[in-house]
């Protein structure tokens, strides 16, 4: 049995498929320093009525991946928009369904469980719910959401297709005006009750519709995950493997991360020494096909769906890079090791200026921390810039051994919980401290674990951070095997707090400079937007630069 562990960071936090949202600043502290400089940045604009009729565009489309990430950029402009919020859950009601269908280890899992399995696995994940999560659970919501988990399942051909008859179809409004009547009169206020609620549906639908229990009482399950909040979530034992794939820092594919761009399939990263990179493949290319399928037909998670398989099999992509003819590339899926800390160079040799991007926590990240350190101490660095735009956080535990090789004591972060064991207080160790000057690049992408290394920088003044506000999530998730299952489940389980006490959840962190940034059309080298034309590392290495210069004033009159 895996042990569980316990993550800071997006959804899926190698997988950079979604933006995510942030509420407006809250910070005690005042930016010292405002640039402007121009970004390729995308932004969401607009007022609220144009953005639901935009969104609602995408999901007549029913490209829900798609819109759902248009709701979460969105909701960074409108934070707390009612409206923007309710189009938000119901669009991810239908991409997590579409998810889960698509997903072949799920279907297994719904094919061969038994009805009284099913609900003793819902009974043991509200005995989760009960026992570790953040706050005290309201049954009747978690019920509430899985009645309408169900709903839009019997309006969707993904679960119709498999759970429902034909013969049976137009029965179909009759049983949802029943089940209401059925489900409003049920009296939730334990998790017991909740099972017995999620027993009434399940036999109501096999009565009336000749559906098999274990397909509603899963999707009750997965409503209830849902309705927590939008981190906690059912992860089918294909998620569950990769997320333990994610926490070792490696996977099976092509090693890309993808995005959607005014319509298009867009390259945002490739992994260092992955397929991708190896097949000449380059951050900002678009992909126009996939095994002759062209993308602009597909919604984002078709084309990622046609990207996956099994390792040594191969894909067929139309490759366009900017000012070229698109071109075939042949990409052999294989497992890719994922480097925690990149990219590790001296940017700036007349100043000593070291620079390595912390893609993410894993693992690994503490040993690949130490080896980049040690390279650039010996190629002459005296001030390091930390890069972690676009970190979407990782385990919680490497997070805080970075920390701890730059702070010399004292609080890194602390956790809180409803529960007294989830409670915690990670410090800083005395030994073994690199002390040059150091800045950090954030920007609204850098999200939990790499937040938790920047609150620390700040409340111990141990550097500057430059960029733009970050991502404001403060939870920590925990991940929890099923027994009897090999799927899991990810739940809240925690609050985290600076080394001052401050949470960053909803608010994200403002930087001591703030980059003020507008477009430009600039093409990435292997991956990364030169200093003069990427807006947060050319003010970076400036205030490296300055502090480098801060520090040797500070020797000079120590010697004095």
């Amino acid at each position: 049995m895996r042990r569980r562990v316990f993550l800071v960071g997006t959804a899926t936090f190698l997988l950079a498929m979604f933006a995510a949202w942030q509420a407006a600043p809250a910070s005690d502290r005042v930016p010292v320093t405002t640039i402007t400089i121009l970004d390729s940045r995308e932004q969401t604009t607009g007022d609220v009525a144009d953005l639901l009729r935009r969104g609602r565009h995408l999901e007549l489309e029913r490209r829900w991946g798609d819109a759902l990430s248009f709701y979460e950029d969105a909701l960074r402009q409108h934070d707390a928009e009612p409206s923007l919020q309710q189009r938000f859950d119901v669009t991810r009601l239908h991409y997590d369904l579409q998810r889960r269908y698509n997903d072949r280890s799920f279907c297994d899992t719904v094919a061969r469980l038994p009805s009284e399995r099913a609900l003793e696995l819902y009974g043991q994940v509200l005995l989760k719910i009960d026992s570790h999560y953040v706050e005290a659970p309201q049954w009747k919501d978690l019920v509430s959401r899985g009645n309408e988990t169900l709903e839009v399942a019997l309006g969707e051909p993904t679960f119709l297709d498999r759970n429902v008859a034909e013969a049976a179809r137009p029965a179909l409004g009759a049983f949802r005006r029943e089940l209401r009547d059925a489900m409003a009169s049920q009296n939730v206020r334990s998790r017991f009750d909740a099972s017995n609620a999620v027993a009434v549906a399940a036999r109501l639908a096999q009565q009336r519709l000749g559906i098999a229990q274990a397909p509603v009482i899963l999707e009750y399950l997965c409503g209830a995950t849902n309705a927590l909040d939008r981190y906690s979530a059912y992860l089918t034992p294909t998620q569950f493997n990769e997320v333990y794939s994610q926490i070792e820092g490696n996977f099976v594919g092509l090693g890309v991360e993808l995005k959607a761009v005014d319509g298009a399939l867009t390259i945002v990263h490739v992994i260092t020494g992955s397929p991708a990179e190896e097949s000449g493949i380059r951050s900002g290319d678009q992909i126009v096909a996939v095994n002759g399928h062209l993308t602009q037909n597909l919604s984002t998670d078709q084309a990622a769906h046609l990207l996956e398989g099994v390792e040594n099999t191969t894909v067929a992509l139309t490759i366009a890079a900017v000012g070229q003819t698109p071109r075939q590339v042949v990409v052999r899926r294989r497992r890719v090791d994922v480097p925690s800390v990149d990219q590790v160079a001296i940017i700036d040799a007349e100043h000593g200026v070291g620079y390595f991007k912390l893609t993410c926590f894993q693992k690994t990240t503490a040993r690949d921390l130490d080896a980049a350190l040690w390279k650039l101490h010996r190629e002459g660095m005296k001030s390091l810039v930390i890069d972690m735009c676009n970190n979407p956080g990782g385990v919680l535990d490497a997070s805080v051994e970075v920390a701890d090789r730059f702070i010399d004591r004292g609080v890194i972060v602390a956790q809180r919980s409803r529960i007294a064991q989830e409670d915690f207080t990670y410090s800083a160790h005395e030994q073994g401290k690199w002390r040059m000057p150091l800045v950090v690049m954030l920007d609204e992408n850098s999200a939990s674990a790499a937040e938790i290394l920047a609150m620390a920088i700040r409340d111990h003044q141990r550097g500057t951070l430059v960029g733009t506000r970050s991502f404001g999530k403060g939870y920590s998730q925990g991940i929890f095997p099923l027994e009897g299952t090999n799927a899991g489940i990810r739940l809240t389980t925690a609050k985290l707090y600076s080394p001052k006490g401050h949470c960053w959840s909803h608010v994200g962190i403002e930087p001591d400079i703030f980059v003020k940034s507008v477009r430009v059309a600039a093409k990435p080298i292997n991956g990364v937007l030169p200093p003069e034309t990427n807006p947060i590392l050319a003010a970076a290495v400036l205030e490296a630069i300055r502090l480098t210069g801060v520090a040797g004033q500070a020797l000079q009159q120590a010697r004095k």
